[in-house]
């Protein structure tokens, strides 16, 4: 249990770090490349919902998102401590630590941003516990994003049919470190599941 819960707190800690530094260091929409890499940059943009800068309506979508994130975060932590209890593989119980650290990390952009930092915009720089308050009441903050990977950006070539000429580029998404820390352990999750099948199968198969 102590290892899950520093891997879950190491999650927690790195992704509130970099995000509270973007929010009061960069304007919105403010994009620079990191270590002079154009494909790795730090674009900071905010979003009401889902992973990778997905919304899922309006208020009450975002009021009903967060909701569900809790609860659903408060089962997978339960579902932890029942996999320690019964000795799982660490494997899997990590892969449940990483998505609840990530899906966690979230929910405090969501409870609490809004309370403790005042607005980014374009033309200004979020500050913590502004004077006039916050910019949002507590379930209605804004997540975080900033990780930006455009692997690809590029006309394609015009003798290519139909999309000759178009521009072209893959992985638009802009995340940040708990979506990565969530889509880890759901890639962990599956080998583990992979792993544990071909265990059992095994099993079963010496044993006849």
């Amino acid at each position: 249990m102590k290892k899950t819960l520093i891997l879950i707190f190491a999650v927690l800690i790195i992704d509130q770090i970099i995000k509270i530094y973007v929010k009061t260091h960069f304007y919105l929409g403010e994009e620079i490349e990191f270590l002079g890499l154009s494909w790795f940059r730090i674009h900071f943009i905010e979003n009401k919902g889902m992973a990778f800068g997905m919304n899922f309506g309006d208020n009450i979508g975002k009021f009903l998102l967060t909701l569900v994130r809790i609860v659903a975060s408060v089962l997978i932590f339960i579902y932890i401590t029942r996999l320690i209890k019964k000795n799982e593989k660490p494997l899997i119980i990590y892969s449940f630590a990483l998505i609840f650290a990530g899906a966690a990390g979230n929910i405090i952009d969501s409870l609490f941003y809004g309370v403790f930092f005042s607005q980014s915009t374009f033309f200004q720089v979020a500050t913590f516990l502004p004077s006039d308050g916050g910019y949002a009441p507590v379930l209605f903050g804004k997540v975080v994003d900033m990780f930006y990977f455009p692997l690809i950006d590029t006309d394609l070539p015009s003798w290519i049919p139909i999309f000759g000429g178009k521009h072209f580029s893959f992985f638009d998404a802009i995340f940040n470190f708990s979506d990565a820390a969530i889509t880890i352990g759901v890639v962990m999750l599956i080998i583990g599941s992979v792993l544990k099948s071909k265990e059992d199968l095994k099993q079963q198969t010496e044993e006849k």
